[in-house]
């Protein structure tokens, strides 16, 4: 029986294949002629993104119904409807869909004058099939890529329109006739509106610049930094995972994808130097988790946020700062507790990448600075994204072996469509969403219920908003689970007076937190599966990991301090407290505190933590003390082992 080096039974690892899209879809692997078509199209696809708004700007609505239609294209290509369908070539009934959804752009082309005078108030009866075999286009392309509760939620918001006549309460309305309905929602009052803005301005770019961040191997670079710096630590195969999770979790924006794109490498690490199957799978579930709320590239759905709300993306990108180094340094403290208990060392530093070489090619970070800089200097976010493509194509001309030319250009062009049509059809579906919301006008009535159940209790309020985030975010990806509760939810959260930026901040975070959460935790089940380990064990230690940003984000309402909405002065306090806070919560947790404490010490310490999270003077005073009280008494008694 194979033996690693500290005595662990790896016979049966094996390398895993683990989809890279949360809730994927049946992909096919096209061959021949179809193969080289769809790999142009796709490609194409990006290239007239990067084109119309650097160059050649489009009137809004027919660029974004291009841009859903295209990705529909792709989409009916590379997606199979269900497990018997061909996996290797586009079968008759999916080129129908491709050529449906090509005529339905067409129609835009055509009569885009008349739409935009009529826009769904007295539409033509060519509007109305157009409408309602768009709307299906869009339910059946989201079904493929995202599964099956949008589609379904969607769905039930379409039956909401008709059947709100004969239903009580706050969720009656007088009716609308489905004929102007289905032209009403294929319009940009619908599913091209906000939401495919978002995917069609910004998403496409930054999915593009992490496509040509990977093809010109820097992702790559920053898995190697992270394992040359931290690998010959205690523990240190954790340690590297945790910042390549900052590090490539920033240009990947996908928990699931991060997962994936690493957890193939940094799991066998940790399982060499002892850790067991479910704490490796839930260090790199929660560090590729903390991705998506990592700057300057947050989740999707950060951009959805941008156009809902009217605030500067780079704004948006700013206040996650704060929460991010709360969120990783409470990663790291428990990865190093988990190896003091367990005394776990690191990797000799002769299997490690040389740090000397990996440092002269500092330069690959260059794209990130860049990017930075500019949305930082008041640039637009997809200007910004541009240059930074543009950038990491010249950054890669430095370095001879991964130098970007037009054979892996087309390669990155291609990955960034490929990854993208998730996104878009998420988008667009959940424009039907918000169309409907819009027209029916459930979204000020749920809002009113929503005060109704929370009285004037703010705290119940924002309860009731994380479970209803994290039931949206486990049937659906993330960027879908963010809209529905931005339309939804938000309203209620502001007319208790929470500002715009917390309330979205707020559910933007538990739709992230979703994908380590159980029942249904994708990126946790995505780890396990790599590392054969136990799913729901792995799920319930990746949210013990994760525990400060299920925390964090109710401290945004009582101090925006949090988000770094203050002077520096006023957050540098507020932030010394919240990190000693989180380091005392992972503490607790573990059960480590100078030595190892048992229960009676855990509890009051989980106590003390929150309390210096509170950006209160008061609480951080008192959970201060009660800290210095449970390390003295720690030191005076023998360490009992961790509970």
């Amino acid at each position: 029986m194979a033996k690693t080096d500290a005595g662990i039974d790896d016979t049966d690892d094996k390398p895993v294949v683990v989809s890279e899209e949360e809730f994927a879809g049946l992909k096919r692997t096209l061959a021949g002629i179809e193969r080289h078509l769809f790999v142009i199209a796709a490609a194409g696809f990006t290239l007239y993104h990067i084109i119309v708004l650097n160059l050649f700007p489009q009137e809004a609505l027919l660029f974004r119904a291009t841009h859903v239609a295209w990705a529909a294209v792709l989409g009916f290509a590379l997606y199979r409807p269900f497990a018997s369908a061909g996996a290797d070539r586009v079968p008759w009934y999916d080129w129908v869909l491709i050529i449906l959804s090509i005529l339905c752009c067409a129609y835009i082309y055509w009569e885009l004058d008349g739409l935009l005078f009529r826009a769904g108030a007295v539409p033509d009866p060519m509007d109305v099939w157009v409408g309602l075999i768009g709307t299906l286009i869009v339910l059946e392309f989201s079904r493929r890529t995202a599964g099956l509760a949008l589609p379904i939620i969607a769905g039930v918001f379409i039956l909401y329109v008709f059947i709100g006549p004969w239903l009580p309460g706050v969720l009656n309305h007088r009716g609308f006739e489905w004929g102007r309905f289905f032209a009403y929602i294929y319009s940009d009052l619908g599913i091209f509106g906000t939401t495919t803005e978002a995917s069609s301005n910004f998403i496409v770019l930054f999915v593009a610049f992490g496509a040509f961040l990977q093809v010109s191997k820097v992702g790559d670079y920053f898995n190697d930094l992270a394992l040359s710096l931290f690998g010959h630590l205690r523990g240190g195969p954790a340690k590297a995972t945790i910042a390549s999770g900052v590090l490539f979790g920033s240009i990947s924006g996908s928990s699931v994808a991060n997962v994936a794109a690493s957890g193939a490498i940094t799991i066998p690490m940790m399982r060499r130097v002892g850790y067991d199957r479910a704490t490796a799978g839930a260090v790199e579930a929660t560090s590729s988790t903390g991705g998506q709320i990592t700057p300057p590239i947050l989740g999707a759905g950060a951009f959805l946020m941008a156009e809902i709300t009217g605030i500067p993306y780079s704004d948006i990108a700013f206040s996650a700062i704060i929460p991010c180094v709360l969120f990783y340094v409470a990663c790291y403290t428990h990865v190093e507790l988990h190896a003091r208990l367990h005394n776990l060392n690191g990797l000799p530093r002769s299997e490690l990448p040389p740090l000397l070489g990996l440092l002269k090619k500092a330069y690959l970070f260059a794209p990130l600075v860049i990017m930075v800089w500019l949305l930082m200097s008041g640039y637009s976010a997809f200007r910004a994204g541009s240059l930074a493509i543009v950038s990491a194509i010249v950054v890669s001309w430095l370095d001879r072996q991964n130098a970007m030319g037009p054979k892996r250009s087309l390669e990155a062009l291609n990955m960034a469509a490929r990854d993208s049509l998730q996104l878009i059809s998420v988008c667009a579906a959940a424009g039907i969403i918000v169309g409907v919301i819009a027209l029916t006008g459930i979204g000020g009535r749920f809002a009113q219920l929503l005060l109704q159940l929370a009285g004037e209790n703010v705290l119940l309020a924002m309860i009731f908003t994380m479970v209803v985030a994290l039931i949206l975010g486990m049937g659906m990806p993330t960027t879908a689970a963010y809209a529905i509760g931005a339309a939804v939810l938000a309203p209620g959260l502001q007319r208790l007076g929470v500002a715009p930026l917390v309330a979205h901040m707020f559910i933007f975070y538990f739709a992230v937190v979703s994908a380590i959460t159980p029942p249904i935790a994708l990126a946790s089940f995505a780890a396990a599966a790599i590392a054969k380990a136990d799913p729901w064990k792995t799920a319930f230690i990746s949210v013990k990991m994760g525990l400060a940003v299920f925390i964090v984000p109710f401290m945004f309402f009582y101090s925006p301090l949090l988000l770094g909405q203050g002077t520096l002065l006023q957050i540098l306090p507020v932030l010394a407290t919240a990190l000693v806070g989180v380091i005392l919560l992972a503490c607790a947790t573990e059960g480590w505190f100078g030595r190892p404490i048992g229960w009676p010490l855990r509890a009051p310490l989980f106590v003390a933590a929150i309390m210096l999270i509170v950006p209160e003077t008061i609480t951080d005073i008192v959970g201060m003390g009660i800290a210095a009280g449970i390390f003295v008494v720690a030191r005076m008694t023998r360490g009992t082992s961790a509970a």
